[in-house]
């Protein structure tokens, strides 16, 4: 008997299954491995492994600055740091064409557009910590035109209507808690924030030989430029400390650990007393441009 001609919808489904069974099969994977396949993840600050404190442990004679638990110093020196000393690779995943400036690559992702460069990996830093601890309230950032962002509204459904110099927020979405939603709560942020906003809503630290880790040295500008204390040390006998640096750059690349040029038998760690300049691989900063969240 002749075989009845398959319907329309019926074709398509009989094409599509294979790659039916190949998704769900990928998806049962991601769920079995804890995560899913698009959505992203959170900054992983762990006290085992590949961080930031286990691999760069300070110079003989010095020990580690302690920090509170719990608070963003100690967050920051526990961030991961991917195996070795892999090429610091671009948004787009072309390496940078500068590889001499970093010690080792944070195992933090970049995201796929050219937004997460030098202050906008700082602002990713502090509020990713802040996100982990609950601390939602405290999580806001300013434009450049100066007005102020808070995660706070973003949950509650509101969005930014920038036009020109103005900005009004507007009721678009419902209330959303999720990660995902935070990410691109920082996604409008980089696009509207930079150096300038940033410097201009940090403290200013008088005196550098007050630093504490999660510092900033930043010159606000367009474009300026800004580094972020991610560690410290310190020698008991004479109170002499140093500090580790990291940054992001133009274009938005994988934040890094800065080797220090001026120093190499001391990289990639910094004295604090480096005089009126901090000569970093690729940028020069005042010592009164140290500011603090």
């Amino acid at each position: 008997m002749k075989r009845p001609a398959l319907t329309t919808a019926a074709r398509i489904a009989r094409r599509a299954w294979p790659l039916a069974v190949v998704l769900v099969a990928f998806v049962f994977l991601a769920t079995r491995l804890g995560r899913s396949p698009t959505e992203p993840q959170p900054v992983p600050s762990r006290q085992e492994g590949e961080t930031i404190a286990r691999r760069i442990p300070p110079p003989p004679g010095y020990d580690f600055v302690r920090a509170q638990p719990g608070s963003f110093e100690e967050w920051l020196a526990q961030l991961p740091l991917k195996p070795g000393r892999p090429p610091v690779r671009l948004h787009d995943g072309s390496e940078k064409p500068n590889q001499d400036a970093h010690h080792a690559v944070m195992d933090i992702d970049v995201g796929a557009r050219d937004l997460q460069q030098c202050a906008d990996a700082i602002i990713r830093l502090r509020a990713e910590y802040l996100w982990a601890a609950g601390r939602y309230a405290d999580i806001h950032f300013n434009f450049t035109s100066g007005d102020r962002a808070d995660y706070e509204r973003w949950r509650e459904g509101y969005r930014p209507l920038v036009v020109g110099d103005n900005v009004s927020w507007v009721k678009s979405a419902g209330r959303n808690e999720s990660y995902e939603s935070f990410r691109d709560y920082l996604t409008t942020v980089f696009r509207y924030a930079g150096t300038h906003s940033l410097s201009a809503e940090l403290s200013a630290v008088p005196d550098v030989a007050q630093m504490k880790i999660g510092d900033v040295f930043i010159r606000g500008g367009f474009p300026g430029h800004a580094v972020i204390v991610v560690n410290m040390a310190e020698k008991t006998e004479t109170r002499e400390r140093l500090f580790l640096l990291a940054q992001s750059y133009m274009p938005a690349q994988d934040i890094h650990i800065l080797s220090n040029p001026t120093d190499p038998d001391l990289s990639p760690w910094y004295s604090l007393a480096f005089g009126d300049r901090l000569k970093t691989p690729e940028y020069t900063f005042r010592r009164d441009e140290l500011r603090r969240f």
